[in-house]
């Protein structure tokens, strides 16, 4: 079963792919969102050329055509190699789940289930009463009793997003919301080490248990700095791809809790390598999936799967004001209930394509040449 043609459906924001093998068969994924036309251009140029013809009838020889991927593209290790890759990695596991009858939660030797989600918000420019009273709203509707909320500014260089929001939102939100809930905070890479170790004190003192990216996530000794002084769990990775520092981080305990995100890292076989370095290294696995596209679905079923799984999975709550890409992608779209989504049973990723997205998408195709 090889490799015969690959497909992509995208616009700036989304980009999907379909795998067809010789035989027929077809799996569904997708490249990392964001810039998603840049990553489908990578993927036919510098993916399709050295997997086209690839045998793929077991799930173990992906890890080694990927391997060969990045080898022959050895001048180009980034991110968008990664993303790229992420689209036809996910493919094939969809493929493969349609193949055998089963889902990809299965395939990783999981069993479908209700998993537990914090609802993950986006916003700065809210203020503090009205992100808390947004959660409560939420929290009445889907049960959710876990969130996570923004503290000072994007790469802010050690600012707030406006003087005083940090000190105003974390005893507004706990306030609100009461003692029965988890709360999560993302600094977003804003802090300097002596400044993060501050905020995290304040963070402590109101009962948030998550203190994510606080440092500038390229930083990692500053990083380390701030997972070294405080009692709380200090939580990172999402922009990294790279698996040698991948196991700098785990090696050198930059962070208590790993947070890979599927598409970034290139899909599910090299977020695993990961998954698996950290289970051997006795670290939890909470990884970023801040939109609705495929990832919230890719990682639901990983997490369902995986033995050092995280409490939750990130739910992102943003309404289509936010994020308008990120609907009438797919059927089976995941709703919380009592603070749980149900991992899709169907095989593969258990999910639709609609055919009326795929009509407005951007199409290219790369096919093998016998």
């Amino acid at each position: 079963m090889k490799i015969s043609r690959i497909e992509t459906f995208c616009t700036e924001d989304i980009g999907l792919v379909r795998v067809t093998t010789d035989t027929g068969h077809q799996g569904w994924g997708q490249v990392s969102t964001y810039h998603s036309d840049i990553s489908c251009t990578v993927l036919h140029r510098q993916v399709a050329p050295w997997v086209m013809g690839r045998d793929v009838s077991e799930l173990s020889q992906i890890g080694d055509m990927f391997d060969f991927v990045f080898e022959k593209e050895h001048k180009f290790p980034g991110s968008y190699m990664c993303r790229a890759v992420c689209g036809v990695d996910t493919a094939l596991w969809d493929l493969h789940g349609k193949l055998q009858e089963k889902s990809v939660c299965e395939l990783l030797g999981g069993t479908p289930h209700p998993i537990r989600v914090y609802a993950s918000s986006m916003k700065r420019d809210i203020s503090p009463q009205d992100e808390a009273d947004r959660f409560a709203r939420l929290r009445d509707i889907h049960g959710y009793d876990a969130f996570k909320f923004r503290v000072g500014a994007e790469c802010g260089r050690n600012q707030d997003e406006w003087p005083g929001r940090t000190e105003a939102i974390v005893p507004a939100v706990r306030k609100t919301l009461g003692d029965d809930v988890d709360l999560l905070v993302d600094g977003n890479s804003c802090y300097r080490p002596e400044t993060a170790i501050e905020v995290g004190k304040l963070l402590q003192d109101n009962g948030i248990c998550h203190f994510e990216e606080p440092c500038p996530y390229w930083e990692y000794e500053w990083t380390k700095q701030v997972t070294d002084a405080l009692d709380i769990d200090v939580t990172g990775g999402e922009q990294d791809n790279n698996l040698a520092l991948w196991k700098y981080m785990i090696d050198n305990d930059t962070v208590d809790i790993y947070q890979p995100d599927i598409c970034y890292m290139g899909g599910i076989e090299r977020t695993m390598r990961v998954v698996n370095m950290a289970q051997d290294a006795g670290k939890i696995i909470t990884p970023h999936a801040a939109n609705m596209s495929l990832v919230t679905v890719f990682t639901m079923h990983m997490m369902g799967a995986i033995k050092n799984a995280g409490p939750y999975v990130e739910f992102s709550i943003e309404e289509a004001d936010y994020y308008p890409w990120q609907y009438g992608i797919y059927d089976e779209f995941p709703v919380a209930k009592d603070g749980k989504v149900q991992i899709p049973e169907g095989p593969g990723w258990g999910v639709n394509i609609r055919e009326s997205w795929l009509e407005k998408a951007q199409y290219q195709v790369s096919e093998w040449e016998k």
